[in-house]
């Protein structure tokens, strides 16, 4: 420092570049710095679930139109309430009441920018010293930067590929004890691309009440399922135990940009409430930001008017491109895929560095396929998986296969 100057009192935040930089966006940031400019191919990304850049997944014009409509009206330029508008809310409540032993209403319905807010929400409220939480292992990395921003001390379970990526519940029964706060689940899964069916989502769901926990159930790919597996959202077993929904329209609606997903509360017996929970979650939201306005008063519209053809000609997309990548993957020696996708965007592939020359992990094979042909999938590690395989396979990539499917060929 120089004689004299000014010693001022402030500094960046510790611990934050470093838990953005474990994200998918910040691996994505880090991938497309290392293409080749003087490369004239054409960059393929297959690293997030964001199809909506190609023509085969654009979204429905109902919900176009439900938009302009709202703009147009002029009435919906205000701020909104705390916990989103009364409308949207009751037209999520009733699109999420179907097939439910029991009724959601409004009041279940907090409106969030996408299911990022939702997550964020949900890690916040929860923290407290000495507090513990159980995520799985492979998983989505932004509950880990939240974890760690907050300060929550993360356990993880594994997910199992020889049972198609099922839960391991001994695993989640031997690393809970009294100060466990939660389990997250994700389903469909991202980044598996497995579905779990209905007699394991109960199992988890007794075994979350065994151990007193709540579940929070991420799902962001709701409905995108193709496989022999149904989906079913976990919300069905809120009887059982109770239950933190995080939910968009990003994905179904094939719409990320807009930013608007929803936090469901299902607990008909009123243990979120005694406890505190929903107190926390308004309270949060009174000191956070909520959708555009418009966009809530879009939803009801959106909701009613969107066709099942819709749903059904992107799943069929989905599918084709699912065998495509999946088909193509068998056929390369040095990778392998645990278990064919089912639902989402995602699949897990194994990578056998012996096959391989010159690569020395699963970012440094990344990193080269992103500079020598300019296509963008992620790392395993970034979703925790690296030494999740005990074959002497250590090293896993991420593909999303939700783009054209000329791309997975």
């Amino acid at each position: 420092m120089e004689s004299g100057a000014k010693k001022w009192g402030f500094q960046g935040k510790q611990g934050l570049e470093a838990a953005s930089t474990t994200t998918v966006r910040g691996y994505i940031n880090l991938l497309m710095g290392n293409i080749n400019q003087d490369n004239c191919l054409t960059v393929v990304p297959l690293g997030h679930g964001d199809p909506s850049h190609f023509p085969s997944f654009r979204t429905t014009p109902a919900a176009e139109d439900a938009i302009v409509d709202a703009l147009r009206s002029a009435k919906h330029n205000c701020y909104s309430t705390t916990v989103g508008t009364l409308p949207a809310r009751r037209a999520l409540a009733d699109y999420l009441n179907r097939d439910l032993p029991y009724n959601l209403s409004p009041d279940d319905v907090y409106l969030t920018i996408g299911c990022t807010q939702g997550i964020e929400v949900v890690i916040s409220i929860l923290s407290r010293p000495g507090a513990n939480i159980l995520l799985p292992r492979p998983g989505f990395p932004l509950y880990e930067a939240w974890c760690a921003y907050n300060h929550l001390e993360m356990r993880h379970y594994d997910l199992l590929p020889e049972k198609g990526w099922e839960v391991d519940l001994d695993a989640v029964e031997t690393l809970a004890d009294e100060n466990t706060v939660a389990m997250v689940i994700i389903n469909p899964g991202n980044p598996c691309g497995n579905v779990f069916g209905y007699e394991h989502l109960k199992k988890i769901a007794e075994t979350a009440r065994k151990l007193g926990i709540l579940v929070i159930a991420d799902e962001a790919y709701d409905n995108i399922a193709f496989g022999s597996t149904p989906y079913v959202p976990m919300r069905v077993f809120g009887l059982t135990v109770p239950i933190l929904t995080l939910g968009s329209i990003s994905k179904r609606w094939v719409v990320p940009g807009w930013r608007f997903g929803w936090l469901v509360t299902s607990d008909p017996d009123g243990i979120l409430q005694k406890s505190g929970v929903i107190n926390s979650i308004a309270g949060f939201l009174n000191i956070s930001s909520d959708p555009a306005t418009f966009i809530q008063a879009a939803i009801p519209q959106i909701l009613e008017n969107t066709k099942e053809d819709f749903f059904s000609k992107i799943i069929s997309t989905l599918r084709e491109c699912a065998d495509i990548c999946y088909n193509r993957i068998e056929e390369i020696p040095s990778l392998t895929c645990p278990k064919k996708p089912e639902g989402s965007m995602f699949v897990m592939v194994k990578l056998n560095l012996s096959m391989l020359e010159d690569i020395n992990d699963d970012v440094d094979f990344c990193l080269k396929l992103a500079k020598e042909e300019s296509v963008i999938i992620l790392p395993g590690k970034i979703e925790v998986s690296v030494s999740f395989f005990t074959n002497g396979i250590k090293l896993n990539v991420l593909i999303s296969y939700g783009g054209k499917k000329e791309n997975q060929k």
